[in-house]
């Protein structure tokens, strides 16, 4: 897990799961949380892989390693459904 250092809006912080949801905490002080369910190889994840992840330099993108799986954080915000294989 590294530290970003953006002071954009869109700088994730800090990661986990709860209750099957996915929560991400951004440096501005919001938390976004969105169904597990949205990123299918999430959900088909382990723990242990779920725990497995890393933020970009800037903040802006969460990758799971384990799981082949990226993330950016801007597409969190608004709510938007991925477009993803499956």
């Amino acid at each position: 897990m590294n530290a970003p250092d953006s002071d954009s809006p869109h700088c994730a912080k800090d990661v986990r799961f709860v209750d099957e949801r996915l929560c991400v905490d951004f440096e501005d002080g919001r938390t976004i949380s969105v169904p597990v369910e949205v990123y299918p190889r999430l959900a088909q994840g382990s723990d242990e892989q779920r725990a497995n992840w890393q933020l970009t330099q800037s903040g802006s993108e969460i990758h799971w390693p384990d799981l082949d799986e990226n993330i950016e954080t801007p597409d969190l915000l608004p709510g938007v459904r991925p477009q993803e294989s499956r």
